[in-house]
């Protein structure tokens, strides 16, 4: 709140990191923490609650946050929303979570296999938005993307902030500082659907410009994410 406060940025940003904030980690987190050697159990308990939780709080979140954003007819969908996020989050994690009890031995290839899907899906509709027009860096300024990317230094501040203000062992650091930094952009990108549904033929500038902010910060998490990783593998090391 504080940051969409004291920022100038246009509408579509503005929403586009109230959507960052609403939503949780997912399994590239738990697949940063793994790498970073920290405290996989954690990140994944860490994970399930957030993703119980945002049931609730991310319509809330988006009501309270992107209210004064919107255009005068714009009403909330916030039961579509929790709809969609138990579907397309909640149910996916119970079946992972029934996998790993049932097959742990493969539980690890299985992960693996989805987060490079998971990817591979962002790439996707990275390739179709560009092939489309609806990435277009003409609606937004070089200040615009250096207070995006300001944006994620001060998540990464403040989770490491918290970790070493409650002397928190480095495993356990590593896990929270991954699931501030990393969160389910696909949830994102999901919930800007849900917000602003694509009708063909119609630009909508302010949508392209949410689909944008998801996209950059994407790439900056994963950048961060392997930043996290080598710092603290060498810690442990």
């Amino acid at each position: 709140f504080g940051f969409i406060s004291y920022t100038n940025l246009p509408p579509g940003m503005v929403i586009g990191i109230a959507i960052i904030a609403a939503i949780p980690g997912g399994a590239v987190s738990n697949i940063f923490t793994f790498l970073a050697r920290g405290n996989v159990p954690l990140s994944i308990s860490i994970t399930a609650l957030t993703s119980f939780a945002c049931l609730v709080t991310t319509p809330l979140i988006l009501e309270f946050l992107v209210a004064d954003f919107m255009p005068a007819d714009f009403s909330m969908p916030a039961g579509q929303v929790a709809i969609e996020i138990g579907f397309c989050l909640l149910v996916p994690l119970l079946l992972g979570m029934s996998f790993l009890k049932k097959y742990p031995q493969y539980a690890q290839p299985f992960s693996n296999f989805c987060v490079r899907g998971s990817l591979l899906g962002i790439a996707i509709i990275v390739l179709g938005s560009l092939g489309a027009g609806r990435i277009n860096f003409s609606y937004t300024t070089s200040t615009d993307l250096v207070l995006l990317s300001m944006f994620i230094l001060s998540l990464t501040i403040a989770g490491i902030f918290v970790t070493k203000t409650f002397s928190l062992r480095g495993p356990e650091r590593t896990a929270i500082e991954m699931e501030v930094v990393v969160r389910n952009v696909n949830l994102g990108l999901l919930i800007k659907v849900s917000l602003f549904p694509t009708l063909a033929g119609q630009p909508n500038p302010l949508a392209d410009m949410v689909l944008l902010s998801l996209l950059l910060y994407g790439g900056w998490q994963l950048i961060m994410g392997f930043v996290f990783i080598v710092w603290h593998r060498r810690l442990v090391d």
